[in-house]
């Protein structure tokens, strides 16, 4: 790392460079004064170094010295000597030598941080992302930058070593409104009109298969104007992967040896390949969730008919109404104090339930709204169903599938958690494949995507589709409903880490996708004329996926949240507050964008809008 201003880096220095004449650049990290002896550590990106100025070798060095401040930014050049053996930290790489200053030159002073530039204290979210390139200075968010930086190095020499180009594709297109809203950008040279931001390269990959570039990708900035959560950015990045002629095995076969590579060098340890695969349908069944971190032991079950025989009118609506009972039955659980079984009772109703039926089997015998319905024989089939041993808990749900199933899938992780059935220190990749085509959309009357419109039917479903094409009406909602994708996620620990899809190549199949979807041909010609015309002209059975890379860094690091492994992240509120934007502009750039604000309109509630539906192979699916 030898530059003009130094010779080494604050991190390089051991015990073999004693006697070395060196020069050191970093930033004023602590001082410590002990009456003609300073010690000052130097720190940088790739460590801390300690430098000594001492009163007797040089007194005016020294007196220049007892100036510094922290965060002042410095160059040091002395000689490399050990430290004391008393002195030593082992704490630190460096930590067995010192640098005995000879000459000090201050580079930048510096104002008062407004918090210590130290991993160990404690500093608020807002105050550390106003203030983000000093929080970037700090040891430990640095580290994860590194890792990320690591992460994407590991994945491109991955995919190059299978033949994949890196390509760029462009950042202002065509807005494609299907889904989540795009962020527009207005043209100044084509009044009143618009460029959009992309949600993801999605079409652009599809159109290099056309172009036969056989093997994309690209670490692409993406853009979503949504209601943000926790785990999500309004812009992002994903790892954009496409490639020709291949299957659904070949696609999967593609990323299992980067992930493999990955979770070895994070996680130490290295997954069996090929990687489970667990269909949409059993994933929900058992786990109540397309994403389920299978760490967790814990497993939904099948209550309906011993349910069914209990003569409760609970149960048996849900049941007369096409819905479910499932249970979870949770081993050890009958030492939960009543309140936290409350506390889960009211979690269920925050979810949508109506309400929570439980028990528990204690060395009393059982207790809890559903013991006296256990007693009898029909109570006994539906405990021997639900596994219900002593000191168990079982909890009970009934009504529509989709409620059951995120109701109890997601207490499933919660219990899991609080009973310390999940080993952190573990990891547990799958696939989950076989997603939904299409869902019903009841306050529209109409189908949507699932994955998105340019996703390829499951080869059982495909005849299914284009009967419905030919010949409208002819098959049962219920059983357009029910087709399957030829779509797929890679799950990591309860995250969706990576999504993709085989695409649709052949014209006839995407026009009856959009027929499904209501889109009449004017429709279609004006949001995707000029991506359809591409498909005739030969075009080659493809399919590829998007890494979610913020997403995939977080859980390679376990413990990091998604705005600790982004170097600028955004607020939940989609604010930038050290730049402070979103922010006015000036009337002037509105009149050259042919612009005027019109009055403010009530905004819509929180959660309001267009699905996420039609976004990139990374994002959320629907729920079921």
């Amino acid at each position: 790392m030898r530059t003009g201003y130094r010779t080494h880096t604050c991190g390089a220095l051991r015990a073999a460079d004693q006697g070395q004449r060196v020069a050191l650049c970093g930033w004023v990290h602590s001082l410590r004064d002990q009456g003609g002896v300073l010690f000052v550590d130097l720190r940088d990106r790739y460590g801390l170094t300690q430098v000594t100025f001492r009163g007797d070798a040089d007194g005016p060095l020294l007196a220049q010295a007892q100036r510094l401040r922290p965060e002042w930014v410095v160059r040091v050049e002395g000689t490399v000597v050990p430290r004391p053996p008393e002195a030593r930290n082992p704490r630190l790489p460096t930590g067995d030598i010192e640098v005995g200053a000879g000459a000090l030159e201050v580079l930048s002073e510096a104002r008062t941080p407004p918090f210590p530039i130290d991993e160990r204290a404690e500093v608020g979210a807002e105050v550390r992302l106003r203030h983000r390139y000093l929080d970037l200075r700090r040891p430990g968010l640095t580290r994860t930058l590194e890792a990320r930086a690591r992460v994407v190095g590991m994945i491109r020499r991955g995919l190059e070593a299978q033949g994949f180009l890196e390509f760029e594709t462009p950042t202002l297109i065509r807005s494609t409104p299907e889904g989540a809203r795009d962020y527009l950008v207005p043209s100044r040279v084509h009044p009143r009109t618009c460029y959009a931001l992309p949600q993801s390269p999605q079409l652009f990959k599809q159109l290099l298969m056309v172009g036969g570039q056989d093997r994309y990708y690209q670490v692409a900035r993406c853009y979503r104007d949504e209601d943000l959560r926790a785990d999500r950015q309004p812009e992002f990045t994903q790892v954009d992967v496409e490639a020709s002629f291949v299957t659904e095995a070949d696609v999967l076969g593609i990323l299992e040896p980067v992930v493999a590579d990955l979770l070895e060098a994070f996680r130490g340890h290295r997954p069996a390949l090929p990687l489970r695969r667990l269909s949409y349908a059993e994933a929900l069944e058992r786990y109540g969730s397309d994403k389920p971190d299978l760490r967790n032991p814990l497993e939904l079950v099948e209550l309906g008919p011993a349910a069914g025989a209990l003569g409760l009118g609970l149960f048996d609506a849900a049941l007369a109404a096409g819905g479910r009972v499932k249970g979870l039955c949770v081993p050890g659980g009958a030492r939960l104090a009543r309140k936290e079984i409350d506390a889960l009772e009211q979690e269920a109703r925050a979810l949508g339930a109506g309400g929570l039926a439980w028990v528990r089997r204690g060395p009393d015998g059982l207790a809890g709204p559903l013991a006296r319905h256990l007693g009898t024989a029909p109570g006994g089939r539906l405990a021997a169903a639900a596994g219900l041993g002593e000191g168990d808990l079982l909890l009970v749900l009934a009504g529509p599938a989709g409620l059951v199933f995120r109701v109890l899938g997601a207490l499933r992780q919660r219990l899991g958690r609080r009973l310390g059935l999940v080993d952190e220190a573990a990891d547990a990749p799958l696939w989950v494949t076989g997603f939904p085509l299409v869902l019903f959309n009841a306050e529209e009357g109409r189908f949507e995507a699932a994955h998105h419109p340019f996703t390829a039917p499951s080869a059982a479903d495909l005849p299914v589709l284009l009967q419905h094409h030919r010949e409208p009406g002819s098959v049962p909602a219920e059983r357009l409903a029910a087709m399957t994708a030829q779509a797929y996620d890679f799950v990591l620990n309860g995250e969706e880490a990576a999504g993709g899809s085989i695409r649709i190549h052949r014209q006839d199949v995407q026009e009856a996708v959009f027929h499904l979807l209501g889109l009449d041909p004017v429709q279609v010609e004006q949001r995707f004329g000029w991506f359809v015309e591409a498909l005739r002209y030969g075009t080659p059975p493809h399919g590829g996926f998007a890494i979610g890379l913020d997403r995939l860094v977080m859980c390679l690091l376990g413990g990091a949240g998604i705005q600790d492994v982004i170097a600028f992240p955004k607020t939940l509120a989609a604010t930038d507050l050290m730049c402070r934007a979103p922010a006015e502009v000036d009337a002037r750039q509105l009149a050259d964008l042919h612009m005027a604000w019109l009055p403010e309109a009530p905004r819509p509630a929180p959660g309001a809008g267009a699905p996420a539906a039609f976004a990139d192979d990374g994002g959320p699916h629907a729920a079921p």
